[in-house]
């Protein structure tokens, strides 16, 4: 592995095979004031019109009060921030997108209907449409006069996104394309003004993309879906029975609709990673002030190792997922950038640094949809009996964190396409993934080097393990693929034991380089909290690479081929030992005495 080469040249997945420095990557201390400022204002938001009407929008009998916060999320510029200035928006660049998406992640439905409206309601017009689409609708969008919401998904047709079956015909006098089909799972369907439908024309192997107005005839829909969680979001199944679409508003080209799906939903899922550190980080407060509250044994239970361990681990989990996030933002930015001055107009740009930048986008939908589960989860367990009882706000943050491990695409699917999108560009020359395979399979069977190389600097020896992991996936992948060739991608099980090793690795690098970075800035002693949940989030992560490189190496190789994978695995996978119960002790207790969140 080599030292990565300035910030703008560095490729979605090369984290795998080079090294970046902690100069390189963007951390949230170093959001402006600007920013700062926008994220109070969403907060604010949050406080004065969403929390205290939780139980009102959850039992709403119609989508008239979610529309009506929608409105006045649109007064105060909230719904606008991707929408370039000239049609009415502020054009904020896409970290600080992802800045508003975590703190009104905090919002339970209304955070979901937002997310729709100003995410893949709203976006595919931004990035794909034409100049008279942009300049009719994205006003009216950014404002929240109209709302938006996304048509993608069939009764038949989910992770299989290009098998819909909706069709558009265009009629004899080429004006208009006639749309049948069914839709379902569709926030916003009940207010949105604005549908950007998915269907074929004709016997067409792709999808095209329509810009449907709620207004045209023909479009009817069933009453709001009965769901587990997030019951205030407005939730239904659409249909388009003989609806009469201007041929104008068609989308970007024919045929290009999957594309446009694609593209969108990378960014729906890194902005629902984000969004779920918001949501962990709100859990974590009530956990934090109700175990500061709730005495046992005559001492409040937060004096207590065991919940001292749970507040923990929550948010060493939190820190490290919010941290991988604005680091792949900000990668995504810098592309956007560098794009953008060799001459790529604004929305190109933005989407050929998305697409580059896809599997990241795939790594944190993951990793935050599991962290906020497993916060919720542990919220639960804080409050006890009350964490069971509804009217306790644990009942509905453990309901509504539910479905984030299956919008934008199942987390089964994006491991999966965490490695297939990983293997397509090394097969494109696009990445050099087998030369450091083939480097690492030849380094296995040699001798190990034991002698101690002179290096200087943080984190000396946790940037070796570091590199070890990502030896130690290199290993288990290129003897996968040389094992299956193409029929790699049947093996679901051993795919997805890869992509949990590259989540890891991400994530525990970069919270690694965050802290770095933060002592550089602050000195050590100011940071040695952090510091502690960069270290306890390491040895946890080198245990979860060793436990899913296991799995998958003993899903394929036998005889002298397993004994030598294994070893290089228990090779690749050391670390020194420390006192992780203290470092949580430590972590905890600096929360409980603020009483929240501080990180």
């Amino acid at each position: 592995m080599i030292a990565a080469e300035p910030k703008a040249s560095l490729k979605g997945g090369e984290f795998l095979i080079k090294e970046t420095q902690a100069s390189q990557v963007f951390i949230p201390e170093e959001f402006t004031e600007e920013q700062q400022m926008i994220a109070a204002t969403c907060r604010e938001f949050l406080e004065r019109e969403i929390w205290p009407r939780l139980n009102e929008i959850d039992n709403a009998k119609s989508p008239e009060l979610i529309s009506s916060l929608m409105d006045k999320a649109g007064e105060l510029g909230i719904l606008g921030t991707s929408v370039p200035e000239q049609y009415g928006g502020f054009g904020t660049n896409f970290n600080t997108s992802m800045l508003v998406a975590e703190v009104t992640g905090a919002g339970h439905s209304f955070s979901v209907a937002l997310s729709a409206h100003t995410g893949i309601g709203t976006l595919p017009i931004v990035y794909y449409g034409n100049e008279d689409q942009k300049s009719k609708y994205l006003p009216k969008l950014a404002s929240g006069e109209w709302k938006a919401a996304y048509c993608l998904t069939e009764p038949d047709s989910g992770s299989d996104a290009n098998s819909g079956k909706t069709k558009a015909k265009l009629t004899e006098d080429g004006s208009h394309y006639i749309l049948n089909g069914q839709k379902m799972w569709i926030t916003n369907g009940g207010f949105a003004d604005v549908y950007i439908v998915f269907a074929k024309i004709d016997e067409d192997k792709n999808l095209s993309a329509f810009i449907v107005e709620r207004g045209y005839e023909g479009i009817t829909m069933n009453e709001p879906e009965h769901k587990m969680g997030i019951k205030g979001s407005d939730t239904r199944q659409i249909f388009f029975n003989d609806c009469k679409v201007p041929v104008e508003n068609l989308l970007s080209e024919r045929g290009n609709g999957f594309k446009i799906a694609v593209n969108i939903l990378n960014i729906g899922r890194i902005k629902l990673g984000i969004a779920a550190v918001g949501g962990s980080k709100e859990v974590i407060n009530h956990a934090i002030r109700y175990s500061n509250e709730r005495k046992q044994f005559k001492t409040a239970i937060s004096q207590f190792g065991a919940i001292k361990h749970k507040l923990a681990e929550m948010a060493l989990k939190v820190y490290a997922s919010e941290t991988a996030s604005y680091r792949a933002g900000q990668n995504i930015d810098d592309l956007i950038e560098d794009l953008k001055s060799q001459g790529l107009d604004d929305a190109s740009a933005k989407l050929k640094a998305l697409e580059q930048f896809s599997i990241e986008c795939a790594i944190m939908k993951v990793h935050g949809s599991e962290v906020l589960d497993y916060v919720v989860d542990e919220g639960v367990q804080v409050y006890g009996g009350m964490g069971y009882s509804a009217d306790a706000p644990m009942d509905r943050s453990y309901r509504d964190a539910r479905i984030n491990r299956i919008f934008e695409g199942t987390n089964e699917i994006n491991r999966m396409l965490v490695v297939d999108m990983l293997l397509k560009r090394a097969m494109k020359g696009e990445l050099d993934l087998m030369g450091p395979a083939m480097a690492v399979a030849k380094e296995i069977m040699s001798i190990p080097d034991f002698s101690m190389e002179e290096e200087e600097g943080l984190f000396v020896a946790e940037k070796k393990v570091i590199r070890n992991l990502k030896k130690a996936a290199l290993m288990v992948s290129g003897a996968a693929v040389q094992k299956f060739m193409m029929n790699l991608s049947t093996e679901q099980e051993i795919l997805m034991n890869v992509a949990d090793m590259a989540i890891e690795i991400y994530v525990a690098e970069s919270v690694l380089l965050r802290v770095e970075k933060l002592i550089g800035i602050k000195g050590e002693e100011a940071v040695a909290l952090q510091k502690q949940m960069a270290l306890v989030y390491l040895h946890e992560a080198v245990e979860k690479v060793n436990n899913s490189g296991r799995a998958a190496i003993t899903s394929f190789a036998e005889g002298d081929e397993l004994r030598g994978m294994l070893m290089g695995l228990k090779r690749f996978t050391k670390i020194d030992p420390m006192n992780l119960k203290d470092a949580r002790r430590q972590i905890a207790d600096a929360m409980i005495a603020e009483n929240k969140y501080i990180f």
